[in-house]
């Protein structure tokens, strides 16, 4: 596993923009008016929330699935999801005309579930947690001949991510930063590679939720540890990473500089200030960069961040009374 962060080159994330463009949107780079003012550095933020999926996950999918020979996509292909992941291998399927079935866990938001649905996916409910949705995305490899495409940690999953980082390199000539949300670790490994292989001076930090972080757990004890899944917030980061991770862990551990957690309130405060004060909708586990910079984690003082707001898919009622109760306005407990 120790070479594993070398497998994957900035050449393939060359390819994967290349195979690619005009399936998935390439998304701007905005400036954060507010949040510059407040921090007093230059802060932009990557809209993956706008791509037509409202998540950055069909990147990975489209390249991925582009690449299934032609046996595979006949046979159908399988994944475990969270949610944006199964969004967007639901939609490269059907613009591609390959079965598509998303196994997730009965904590996956129902918005999410009824979004794969839409498009086409046949959906399986299976257990409490994405280990346990796994056992069913294996069942249908063994008993339907199903192809597995993976959330994260795939090389071509990988690759496809990585064009977010390409992206912000062509629109960014000064970059001091970024900041990424960190779950199974397939965008965060793919923009490190990205950004790393043209200027290793760029500092990457991953963030995530305070509890049930996966990737973080692993990263502190040096190998792959499972986690238990809570209700959160950042639903889109939840599950494990697998415990055989070939690529991401890796990846992760070469490449990304600091890792950082953020609690319920802290989300809670970043939608809020995403709506009331940047004009922008986001789902939980793509607030949680603004988290971290709100929070004083990430230093922005006279520096140039960019954040990925890696998407949109959020419950509406759930939004609408966190934006109501404007939390962005209390300061934070000590």
């Amino acid at each position: 596993m120790g070479e594993a962060w070398r497998s994957i080159s900035q050449a393939d994330i060359f390819a994967a923009h290349r195979r690619i463009a005009g399936a998935v949107t390439r998304t701007p780079l905005i400036r954060a008016h507010a949040l510059s003012d407040r921090l007093g550095g230059e802060i932009w933020f990557k809209l993956e929330s706008l791509q037509p999926t409202g998540a950055f996950k069909l990147r990975g999918a489209t390249n991925a699935l582009s690449q299934l020979p032609a046996a595979a996509k006949a046979a159908g292909v399988v994944c475990v999801s969270t949610g944006n992941h199964g969004r967007g291998l639901a939609h490269a399927g059907r613009v591609l005309g390959i079965r598509v079935v998303v196994c997730m866990s009965s904590l996956v938001p129902a918005v999410k579930v009824e979004g794969i649905r839409k498009l086409g996916a046949e959906v399986r409910i299976h257990g409490a947690s994405q280990d346990e949705a796994q056992g069913e995305v294996d069942r249908l490899i063994a008993e339907e001949g199903l192809v597995e495409v993976g959330p994260f940690d795939d090389p071509a999953v990988i690759a496809g991510q990585g064009t977010v980082g390409l992206e912000i390199l062509e629109d960014m000539a000064k970059l001091d930063q970024v900041v990424v949300p960190l779950s199974g670790g397939g965008l965060i490994s793919g923009v490190a590679l990205a950004l790393k292989t043209a200027s290793p001076a760029i500092e990457v930090h991953g963030v995530t939720m305070a509890e049930g972080a996966a990737m973080y757990e692993s990263l502190r004890a040096g190998h792959v540890v499972e986690v238990v899944e809570k209700p959160t917030l950042a639903d889109c980061l939840g599950g494990g990473i697998g415990p055989h991770n070939r690529y991401t862990f890796d990846i992760v551990r070469h490449l990304v500089d600091h890792s950082w957690l953020v609690d319920e309130a802290a989300i809670a405060s970043a939608l809020s200030w995403l709506y009331h004060e940047e004009r922008l909708i986001a789902e939980g586990g793509a607030a949680v960069g603004v988290a971290s910079l709100l929070g004083g984690h990430i230093a922005a003082a006279g520096k140039t961040t960019v954040v990925v707001i890696s998407g949109r898919n959020i419950d509406t009622d759930k939004l609408t009374a966190i934006v109501a109760a404007k939390p962005h306005l209390t300061p934070p407990t000590a």
